[in-house]
C-alpha cells in the first residue's frame, strides 16, 4: 500500500515545487524516498518470480531521481510529483520492454511494453511484426490480455496516418506496424493505492503483459 504521508508529500510538493520549501522540508522527503525505495523492492522480490528476464535487477535499476530535467522544457518546476518504477532487463546499452509503475493520486496508472523507441530500435520490432504478426495476433486476443488492457495503445501521435515505408498496406498486421510505441496502459484509481494487497495485485496485472514484452524483446534482441 501506498502511505498517507507519501501521498500528503506529493501534494504538497506539487503546490510548493520550489528549492526553498523542497529544503525546508528535507526530512520528509527522505522519509518519502524511503518509502519509494522499499516499494520498488517489494515489486522486484514478486516480478523476478513471475518474469526471470528480471532477474538481475536492483533497486537503484528502477528508481529515477526526483529532480525534473528543465533543460528543454518549458515547466521549470524543479522536482517530480509522482513515483515512478521502471521494471526492464534493459541497460545502458540495450533498450528493452519491460513495466512501469506511476503513481500519484489521481493520476496513478501501469504501463508495459517499449514507449517511443529509437529509429533503428522499431524498425528490428516491426520486421518482427511482419513475419511474425500470428505470434503477436494470438497475443493481443488472448482473454487474459483483453480483459485486463483491452489492445494495444493507439492514438494520433503514436501511430501513423500513412503505411510505413517498406510495407504492403495489405499486410495482415499493418495495424501494428503502423505504431510508433508498443505499450499498453491501465489507470490505477486512488482506492487500490491503500489496499494492503497493492504491491502483489499490481504484480497480477502486469505479468499479463510478460508475452507481448517477451515479443518485443525477441526483435530487440536477435
Amino acid at each position: 500500500m501506498i502511505s498517507k504521508e507519501t501521498l500528503d508529500f506529493q501534494q504538497d510538493l506539487k503546490e510548493n515545487n520550489n528549492r526553498e520549501w523542497f529544503l525546508a522540508n528535507k526530512k520528509r522527503y527522505e522519509s518519502y524516498k524511503k518509502e519509494y525505495h522499499e516499494l520498488i523492492g517489494q515489486f522486484i522480490e514478486i516480478m523476478q518470480q513471475k518474469d526471470p528476464a528480471l532477474k538481475s535487477i536492483e533497486v537503484k535499476d528502477c528508481a529515477f531521481r526526483i529532480n525534473r530535467d528543465i533543460r528543454f522544457s518549458k515547466d521549470k518546476t524543479p522536482y517530480k510529483t509522482n513515483l515512478a518504477i521502471w521494471m526492464s532487463a534493459g541497460n545502458k546499452n540495450i533498450n528493452l520492454a519491460g513495466y512501469y509503475i506511476h503513481i500519484k493520486k489521481g493520476e496513478s496508472f501501469i504501463a508495459a511494453g517499449v514507449y517511443w523507441p529509437e529509429a533503428a530500435d522499431l524498425k528490428k520490432i516491426r520486421n518482427e511484426m511482419a513475419y511474425f504478426h500470428e505470434d503477436l495476433i494470438k497475443i493481443t486476443t488472448d482473454k487474459k490480455f483483453i480483459s485486463q488492457f483491452k489492445a494495444l495503445d493507439r492514438t494520433p501521435e503514436n501511430s501513423l496516418k500513412t503505411v510505413p515505408k517498406g510495407y504492403d498496406k495489405e499486410h495482415p498486421a499493418i495495424a501494428y506496424l503502423k505504431l510508433k510505441c508498443v505499450t499498453v496502459t491501465e489507470k490505477i484509481d486512488d482506492k487500490s493505492l491503500a489496499d494492503k494487497d497493492f504491491v502483489k495485485k499490481i504484480c497480477d496485472k502486469l505479468i499479463v503483459a510478460k508475452p507481448l514484452n517477451d515479443f518485443i524483446n525477441r526483435a530487440l534482441t536477435s
